[in-house]
Protein backbone atom coordinates (compact mmCIF):
# COMPACT_ATOMS: atom_id res chain seq x y z
CA UNK A 1 0.00 0.00 0.00
CA UNK A 2 2.81 2.52 0.69
CA UNK A 3 4.18 1.79 -2.80
CA UNK A 4 0.76 2.61 -4.24
CA UNK A 5 0.66 5.86 -2.24
CA UNK A 6 4.15 6.74 -3.42
CA UNK A 7 3.22 6.12 -7.05
CA UNK A 8 0.07 8.19 -6.62
CA UNK A 9 2.06 11.04 -5.05
CA UNK A 10 4.63 10.83 -7.85
CA UNK A 11 1.90 11.09 -10.48
CA UNK A 12 0.36 14.08 -8.70
CA UNK A 13 3.72 15.84 -8.40
CA UNK A 14 4.47 15.13 -12.07
CA UNK A 15 1.13 16.62 -13.10
CA UNK A 16 1.72 19.66 -10.87
CA UNK A 17 5.21 20.17 -12.35
CA UNK A 18 3.76 19.92 -15.87
CA UNK A 19 1.12 22.56 -15.13
CA UNK A 20 3.75 24.81 -13.58
CA UNK A 21 6.02 24.51 -16.61
CA UNK A 22 3.11 25.35 -18.92
CA UNK A 23 2.38 28.51 -16.91
CA UNK A 24 6.05 29.51 -17.03
CA UNK A 25 6.21 28.93 -20.79
CA UNK A 26 2.96 30.85 -21.31
CA UNK A 27 4.27 33.77 -19.27
CA UNK A 28 7.48 33.97 -21.29
CA UNK A 29 5.59 33.71 -24.60
CA UNK A 30 3.43 36.67 -23.57
CA UNK A 31 6.55 38.75 -22.95
CA UNK A 32 7.81 37.74 -26.39
CA UNK A 33 4.44 38.81 -27.83
CA UNK A 34 4.74 42.16 -26.05
CA UNK A 35 8.19 42.69 -27.57
CA UNK A 36 6.81 41.77 -31.00
CA UNK A 37 4.03 44.36 -30.60
CA UNK A 38 6.53 47.03 -29.57
CA UNK A 39 8.78 46.24 -32.53
CA UNK A 40 5.81 46.26 -34.90
CA UNK A 41 4.60 49.54 -33.47
CA UNK A 42 8.08 50.99 -33.92
CA UNK A 43 8.39 49.79 -37.53
CA UNK A 44 4.94 50.69 -38.84
CA UNK A 45 3.81 53.26 -36.27
CA UNK A 46 2.93 56.77 -37.39
CA UNK A 47 4.36 58.63 -34.42
CA UNK A 48 7.69 60.38 -34.56
CA UNK A 49 10.48 57.93 -33.73
CA UNK A 50 13.32 58.85 -31.40
CA UNK A 51 16.23 57.17 -29.61
CA UNK A 52 13.85 56.77 -26.65
CA UNK A 53 11.77 54.28 -28.67
CA UNK A 54 14.83 52.27 -29.59
CA UNK A 55 16.09 52.28 -26.00
CA UNK A 56 12.70 51.16 -24.68
CA UNK A 57 12.38 48.29 -27.15
CA UNK A 58 16.00 47.22 -26.70
CA UNK A 59 15.74 47.37 -22.92
CA UNK A 60 12.53 45.37 -22.77
CA UNK A 61 13.96 42.84 -25.23
CA UNK A 62 16.90 42.39 -22.84
CA UNK A 63 14.48 41.94 -19.93
CA UNK A 64 12.55 39.32 -21.93
CA UNK A 65 15.71 37.38 -22.78
CA UNK A 66 16.81 37.54 -19.15
CA UNK A 67 13.43 36.28 -17.96
CA UNK A 68 13.65 33.39 -20.44
CA UNK A 69 17.10 32.49 -19.14
CA UNK A 70 16.04 32.65 -15.48
CA UNK A 71 12.84 30.68 -16.18
CA UNK A 72 14.91 27.92 -17.80
CA UNK A 73 17.54 27.81 -15.04
CA UNK A 74 15.61 28.81 -11.91
CA UNK A 75 11.87 28.33 -12.59
CA UNK A 76 11.10 27.88 -8.88
CA UNK A 77 13.06 30.88 -7.64
CA UNK A 78 10.76 32.90 -5.37
CA UNK A 79 12.16 36.22 -6.56
CA UNK A 80 11.67 35.49 -10.28
CA UNK A 81 8.00 36.38 -10.68
CA UNK A 82 7.92 39.53 -8.46
CA UNK A 83 11.04 40.90 -10.18
CA UNK A 84 9.87 40.47 -13.75
CA UNK A 85 6.28 41.53 -13.03
CA UNK A 86 7.80 44.76 -11.65
CA UNK A 87 9.94 45.03 -14.80
CA UNK A 88 6.76 44.67 -16.91
CA UNK A 89 5.08 47.49 -14.98
CA UNK A 90 8.11 49.76 -15.40
CA UNK A 91 8.19 49.03 -19.15
CA UNK A 92 4.50 49.96 -19.41
CA UNK A 93 5.06 53.23 -17.57
CA UNK A 94 7.97 54.14 -19.87
CA UNK A 95 5.82 53.40 -22.90
CA UNK A 96 2.95 55.48 -21.54
CA UNK A 97 5.30 58.35 -20.81
CA UNK A 98 6.83 58.04 -24.26
CA UNK A 99 3.41 58.29 -25.89
CA UNK A 100 1.45 60.65 -23.68
CA UNK A 101 3.90 62.45 -21.46
CA UNK A 102 6.19 64.12 -24.01
CA UNK A 103 3.78 66.52 -25.57
CA UNK A 104 0.18 67.70 -25.69
CA UNK A 105 -2.54 65.05 -25.64
CA UNK A 106 -3.35 64.73 -29.32
CA UNK A 107 -3.30 61.97 -31.91
CA UNK A 108 0.45 62.30 -32.23
CA UNK A 109 1.06 61.68 -28.54
CA UNK A 110 -1.87 59.50 -27.49
CA UNK A 111 -1.50 55.79 -26.80
CA UNK A 112 -1.73 53.88 -30.07
CA UNK A 113 -3.77 50.63 -30.37
CA UNK A 114 -0.68 48.36 -30.56
CA UNK A 115 0.70 50.00 -27.44
CA UNK A 116 -2.64 49.46 -25.71
CA UNK A 117 -2.40 45.77 -26.59
CA UNK A 118 0.90 45.55 -24.70
CA UNK A 119 -0.71 46.95 -21.55
CA UNK A 120 -3.36 44.23 -21.46
CA UNK A 121 -1.01 41.47 -22.62
CA UNK A 122 1.25 42.12 -19.65
CA UNK A 123 -1.75 42.28 -17.32
CA UNK A 124 -2.62 38.77 -18.50
CA UNK A 125 1.01 37.84 -17.90
CA UNK A 126 0.72 38.97 -14.27
CA UNK A 127 -2.48 36.92 -13.95
CA UNK A 128 -0.67 33.80 -15.22
CA UNK A 129 1.41 33.80 -12.04
CA UNK A 130 -1.80 32.69 -10.24
CA UNK A 131 -0.82 35.06 -7.46
CA UNK A 132 -3.26 37.90 -6.78
CA UNK A 133 -0.47 39.91 -5.12
CA UNK A 134 1.40 40.15 -8.42
CA UNK A 135 -1.76 41.35 -10.16
CA UNK A 136 -2.22 44.02 -7.48
CA UNK A 137 1.39 45.19 -7.73
CA UNK A 138 1.41 45.34 -11.52
CA UNK A 139 -2.00 46.98 -11.95
CA UNK A 140 -1.49 49.46 -9.08
CA UNK A 141 1.84 50.67 -10.46
CA UNK A 142 0.49 50.95 -14.00
CA UNK A 143 -2.82 52.58 -13.05
CA UNK A 144 -1.33 55.13 -10.66
CA UNK A 145 1.50 55.88 -13.08
CA UNK A 146 -0.92 56.19 -16.01
CA UNK A 147 -3.13 58.66 -14.14
CA UNK A 148 -0.06 60.63 -13.06
CA UNK A 149 1.21 60.83 -16.63
CA UNK A 150 -2.20 62.03 -17.82
CA UNK A 151 -2.26 64.65 -15.07
CA UNK A 152 1.25 65.84 -16.04
CA UNK A 153 0.28 66.00 -19.72
CA UNK A 154 -2.85 68.02 -18.87
CA UNK A 155 -0.76 70.38 -16.77
CA UNK A 156 1.52 70.96 -19.78
CA UNK A 157 -1.47 72.07 -21.86
CA UNK A 158 -2.42 74.77 -19.39
CA UNK A 159 -6.04 73.55 -19.28
CA UNK A 160 -8.02 74.00 -16.09
CA UNK A 161 -9.64 71.05 -14.33
CA UNK A 162 -13.11 71.59 -15.77
CA UNK A 163 -11.72 72.29 -19.24
CA UNK A 164 -9.61 69.14 -19.14
CA UNK A 165 -12.62 67.00 -18.27
CA UNK A 166 -14.46 68.01 -21.41
CA UNK A 167 -11.43 67.78 -23.70
CA UNK A 168 -11.85 64.88 -26.13
CA UNK A 169 -8.22 63.74 -25.95
CA UNK A 170 -8.18 63.83 -22.15
CA UNK A 171 -11.45 61.93 -22.01
CA UNK A 172 -10.03 59.27 -24.30
CA UNK A 173 -6.90 58.80 -22.18
CA UNK A 174 -8.93 58.77 -18.96
CA UNK A 175 -11.30 56.24 -20.49
CA UNK A 176 -8.43 53.95 -21.43
CA UNK A 177 -6.86 54.26 -17.97
CA UNK A 178 -10.18 53.61 -16.22
CA UNK A 179 -10.87 50.66 -18.53
CA UNK A 180 -7.53 49.21 -17.54
CA UNK A 181 -8.34 49.75 -13.86
CA UNK A 182 -11.71 47.99 -14.11
CA UNK A 183 -10.19 45.12 -16.10
CA UNK A 184 -7.37 44.78 -13.59
CA UNK A 185 -9.90 44.64 -10.75
CA UNK A 186 -11.83 41.89 -12.55
CA UNK A 187 -8.60 39.96 -13.19
CA UNK A 188 -7.63 40.29 -9.52
CA UNK A 189 -10.98 38.88 -8.39
CA UNK A 190 -10.70 35.94 -10.82
CA UNK A 191 -7.10 35.14 -9.84
CA UNK A 192 -7.88 35.36 -6.13
CA UNK A 193 -10.92 33.09 -6.51
CA UNK A 194 -8.82 30.65 -8.55
CA UNK A 195 -6.07 30.67 -5.92
CA UNK A 196 -8.57 30.00 -3.12
CA UNK A 197 -10.18 27.20 -5.12
CA UNK A 198 -6.78 25.69 -5.92
CA UNK A 199 -5.77 25.88 -2.24
CA UNK A 200 -8.98 24.18 -1.17
CA UNK A 201 -8.54 21.51 -3.84
CA UNK A 202 -4.96 20.85 -2.74
CA UNK A 203 -6.06 20.59 0.89
CA UNK A 204 -8.79 18.15 -0.14
CA UNK A 205 -6.31 16.14 -2.20
CA UNK A 206 -3.87 15.89 0.68
CA UNK A 207 -6.66 15.05 3.10
CA UNK A 208 -7.84 12.33 0.73
CA UNK A 209 -4.29 11.00 0.33
CA UNK A 210 -3.83 10.84 4.09
CA UNK A 211 -7.19 9.16 4.59
CA UNK A 212 -6.46 6.68 1.80
CA UNK A 213 -3.53 5.32 3.82
CA UNK A 214 -5.93 4.03 6.47
CA UNK A 215 -9.44 3.78 5.00
CA UNK A 216 -11.11 1.90 2.19
CA UNK A 217 -11.95 4.00 -0.91
CA UNK A 218 -15.67 4.18 -0.08
CA UNK A 219 -14.92 5.42 3.42
CA UNK A 220 -12.41 7.97 2.10
CA UNK A 221 -15.09 9.47 -0.15
CA UNK A 222 -17.42 9.92 2.82
CA UNK A 223 -14.76 11.39 5.08
CA UNK A 224 -13.40 13.72 2.41
CA UNK A 225 -16.94 14.97 1.81
CA UNK A 226 -17.38 15.68 5.51
CA UNK A 227 -20.06 13.00 5.98
CA UNK A 228 -20.76 10.88 9.06
CA UNK A 229 -18.10 12.51 11.19
CA UNK A 230 -20.15 13.48 14.23
CA UNK A 231 -19.58 11.54 17.45
CA UNK A 232 -22.46 9.03 17.72
CA UNK A 233 -23.32 5.58 19.04
CA UNK A 234 -23.24 2.66 16.65
CA UNK A 235 -22.48 -1.03 16.41
CA UNK A 236 -18.83 -1.67 15.53
CA UNK A 237 -16.22 -4.39 15.56
CA UNK A 238 -12.86 -3.40 17.03
CA UNK A 239 -9.55 -5.19 16.47
CA UNK A 240 -6.27 -4.74 18.34
CA UNK A 241 -3.03 -6.13 16.92
CA UNK A 242 0.13 -5.98 18.99
CA UNK A 243 3.73 -7.20 18.70
CA UNK A 244 4.69 -9.40 21.64
CA UNK A 245 7.96 -8.68 23.41
CA UNK A 246 8.49 -5.42 21.55
CA UNK A 247 9.29 -3.42 24.68
CA UNK A 248 12.18 -5.73 25.59
CA UNK A 249 13.35 -5.81 21.98
CA UNK A 250 13.30 -2.00 21.76
CA UNK A 251 15.63 -1.67 24.76
CA UNK A 252 18.59 -3.08 22.82
CA UNK A 253 17.58 -2.66 19.16
CA UNK A 254 19.16 0.00 16.95
CA UNK A 255 17.05 2.67 15.33
CA UNK A 256 17.18 1.04 11.90
CA UNK A 257 15.85 -2.25 13.27
CA UNK A 258 13.00 -0.52 15.08
CA UNK A 259 12.08 1.52 12.05
CA UNK A 260 12.10 -1.49 9.73
CA UNK A 261 10.06 -3.71 12.07
CA UNK A 262 7.38 -1.13 12.87
CA UNK A 263 7.09 0.00 9.26
CA UNK A 264 6.67 -3.55 7.95
CA UNK A 265 4.24 -4.48 10.72
CA UNK A 266 2.05 -1.41 10.24
CA UNK A 267 2.04 -1.81 6.47
CA UNK A 268 0.86 -5.42 6.68
CA UNK A 269 -1.88 -4.69 9.20
CA UNK A 270 -3.20 -1.48 7.65
CA UNK A 271 -3.23 -3.02 4.15
CA UNK A 272 -5.29 -5.97 5.39
CA UNK A 273 -7.70 -3.68 7.24
CA UNK A 274 -8.30 -1.53 4.16
CA UNK A 275 -8.74 -4.60 1.93
CA UNK A 276 -11.54 -5.77 4.19
CA UNK A 277 -13.29 -2.39 4.30
CA UNK A 278 -12.16 -1.38 7.78
CA UNK A 279 -10.34 1.67 9.07
CA UNK A 280 -7.14 2.09 11.04
CA UNK A 281 -8.21 4.16 14.02
CA UNK A 282 -4.73 4.73 15.41
CA UNK A 283 -1.22 3.37 15.79
CA UNK A 284 -0.21 2.76 19.40
CA UNK A 285 3.54 2.27 19.37
CA UNK A 286 3.87 -1.40 18.44
CA UNK A 287 0.08 -1.84 18.28
CA UNK A 288 -2.64 -1.09 15.75
CA UNK A 289 -6.30 -0.40 16.51
CA UNK A 290 -8.76 -0.96 13.66
CA UNK A 291 -12.52 -0.51 13.49
CA UNK A 292 -15.17 -1.99 11.21
CA UNK A 293 -18.53 -0.22 11.00
CA UNK A 294 -17.69 3.45 11.09
CA UNK A 295 -18.10 5.81 9.37
CA UNK A 296 -19.75 3.45 6.85
CA UNK A 297 -21.71 0.76 8.74
CA UNK A 298 -22.50 -2.46 6.87
CA UNK A 299 -24.42 -5.60 7.74
CA UNK A 300 -21.28 -7.73 7.45
CA UNK A 301 -18.96 -5.62 9.65
CA UNK A 302 -18.32 -8.49 12.06
CA UNK A 303 -17.69 -10.96 9.21
CA UNK A 304 -15.21 -8.64 7.51
CA UNK A 305 -13.43 -7.93 10.80
CA UNK A 306 -13.15 -11.66 11.49
CA UNK A 307 -11.92 -12.40 7.96
CA UNK A 308 -9.31 -9.66 8.32
CA UNK A 309 -8.12 -11.00 11.67
CA UNK A 310 -7.86 -14.59 10.39
CA UNK A 311 -5.95 -13.38 7.32
CA UNK A 312 -3.57 -11.43 9.54
CA UNK A 313 -2.81 -14.54 11.61
CA UNK A 314 -1.30 -16.12 8.50
CA UNK A 315 0.29 -12.98 7.05
CA UNK A 316 2.02 -11.96 10.27
CA UNK A 317 3.36 -15.48 10.80
CA UNK A 318 4.71 -15.55 7.23
CA UNK A 319 6.29 -12.13 7.80
CA UNK A 320 7.94 -13.40 11.01
CA UNK A 321 9.42 -16.36 9.17
CA UNK A 322 10.70 -14.16 6.32
CA UNK A 323 12.42 -11.86 8.80
CA UNK A 324 14.02 -14.80 10.61
CA UNK A 325 15.21 -16.27 7.30
CA UNK A 326 16.77 -12.90 6.43
CA UNK A 327 18.62 -12.83 9.74
CA UNK A 328 16.59 -9.94 11.13
CA UNK A 329 14.80 -9.75 14.50
CA UNK A 330 11.25 -11.16 14.31
CA UNK A 331 8.39 -11.04 16.81
CA UNK A 332 5.07 -12.81 17.07
CA UNK A 333 1.81 -10.87 17.16
CA UNK A 334 -1.37 -11.10 19.21
CA UNK A 335 -4.84 -10.11 17.97
CA UNK A 336 -7.98 -9.31 19.97
CA UNK A 337 -11.41 -8.88 18.35
CA UNK A 338 -14.67 -7.74 19.97
CA UNK A 339 -18.02 -6.36 18.78
CA UNK A 340 -20.40 -4.01 20.56
CA UNK A 341 -21.71 -0.47 20.81
CA UNK A 342 -19.24 2.41 20.81
CA UNK A 343 -19.11 6.19 20.48
CA UNK A 344 -17.49 6.81 17.12
CA UNK A 345 -16.66 9.99 15.21
CA UNK A 346 -14.59 13.15 15.48
CA UNK A 347 -13.69 14.15 19.03
CA UNK A 348 -13.12 17.91 19.22
CA UNK A 349 -10.25 18.93 21.47
CA UNK A 350 -9.30 22.57 21.01
CA UNK A 351 -6.64 22.92 18.34
CA UNK A 352 -6.51 19.15 17.79
CA UNK A 353 -9.47 17.08 16.60
CA UNK A 354 -9.24 13.29 16.47
CA UNK A 355 -11.25 10.72 14.55
CA UNK A 356 -11.69 7.88 17.02
CA UNK A 357 -13.82 5.15 18.59
CA UNK A 358 -14.51 5.13 22.35
CA UNK A 359 -16.19 2.77 24.78
CA UNK A 360 -16.08 -0.60 26.52
CA UNK A 361 -15.85 -2.42 23.18
CA UNK A 362 -12.45 -0.81 22.62
CA UNK A 363 -11.16 -1.75 26.09
CA UNK A 364 -12.35 -5.33 25.75
CA UNK A 365 -10.72 -5.77 22.33
CA UNK A 366 -7.44 -4.54 23.77
CA UNK A 367 -7.72 -6.88 26.76
CA UNK A 368 -8.50 -9.84 24.49
CA UNK A 369 -5.26 -9.16 22.64
CA UNK A 370 -3.45 -9.47 25.98
CA UNK A 371 -5.39 -12.65 26.79
CA UNK A 372 -4.16 -14.24 23.56
CA UNK A 373 -0.72 -14.73 25.10
CA UNK A 374 -2.04 -16.34 28.29
CA UNK A 375 -4.08 -18.90 26.32
CA UNK A 376 -1.27 -19.59 23.86
CA UNK A 377 -3.14 -18.24 20.85
CA UNK A 378 -2.56 -15.64 18.17
CA UNK A 379 -6.19 -14.54 17.78
CA UNK A 380 -8.88 -14.25 20.48
CA UNK A 381 -12.47 -13.23 19.69
CA UNK A 382 -15.36 -12.59 22.03
CA UNK A 383 -18.70 -14.38 22.13
CA UNK A 384 -20.33 -11.12 20.99
CA UNK A 385 -18.20 -11.14 17.86
CA UNK A 386 -18.93 -14.84 17.26
CA UNK A 387 -22.66 -14.20 17.53
CA UNK A 388 -22.53 -11.27 15.12
CA UNK A 389 -20.42 -13.05 12.49
CA UNK A 390 -22.12 -15.52 10.18
CA UNK A 391 -18.84 -17.03 8.95
CA UNK A 392 -17.28 -17.84 12.32
CA UNK A 393 -17.41 -21.59 11.75
CA UNK A 394 -16.13 -21.60 8.19
CA UNK A 395 -12.88 -19.68 8.54
CA UNK A 396 -10.78 -21.88 10.82
CA UNK A 397 -10.89 -24.46 13.63
CA UNK A 398 -11.68 -22.67 16.89
CA UNK A 399 -11.07 -23.57 20.49
CA UNK A 400 -13.57 -22.22 23.03
CA UNK A 401 -13.26 -21.12 26.63
CA UNK A 402 -16.06 -20.13 28.99
CA UNK A 403 -16.11 -17.39 31.62
CA UNK A 404 -12.56 -16.21 31.01
CA UNK A 405 -11.39 -13.47 33.36
CA UNK A 406 -10.50 -10.31 31.47
CA UNK A 407 -7.89 -8.04 33.15
CA UNK A 408 -9.46 -4.78 34.27
CA UNK A 409 -13.03 -6.02 33.78
CA UNK A 410 -15.37 -7.42 36.45
CA UNK A 411 -17.49 -9.69 34.28
CA UNK A 412 -15.85 -12.67 32.57
CA UNK A 413 -16.27 -13.38 28.85
CA UNK A 414 -16.77 -16.44 26.71
CA UNK A 415 -14.10 -16.47 24.02
CA UNK A 416 -12.90 -18.42 21.00
CA UNK A 417 -9.26 -18.53 19.97
CA UNK A 418 -6.88 -19.95 17.44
Amino acid sequence: MPNHSARHSARVHTADDGCFRMRVIGSELLRVAAVAVLVGNFVIGTYQRSPVHTALIGGYLAVTLLSLFVAARRPNAEWRQPLFVLADAVAILLMLFMHAGQGPLDHGHALTPPGLVVVFVLLINAALTSDARHVVRFSSIVFVGWMSIIAAAVANTGLGFSEALIDAEVQRELGLALSFGVTALAVYVIVREYAETATAAEAARRRGSNLARFFSPTVVDQLAGGENLQLQRRKVAVMFVDLRGFTSFAESAVAGQLRHMLSEFRDIVSAAVVRHGGAVDKFLGDGVMAVFGHPAPRADDADRALACAVELVGELEQWRKREEAAGRPALRAGIGLHAGTAMAGVLEAGCHSEYTVLGDVVNVAQRLQAVSMSVGATLVVSEELKSAAKTIGTLTAWRNAKAVTIPGRKLPLDIAYV
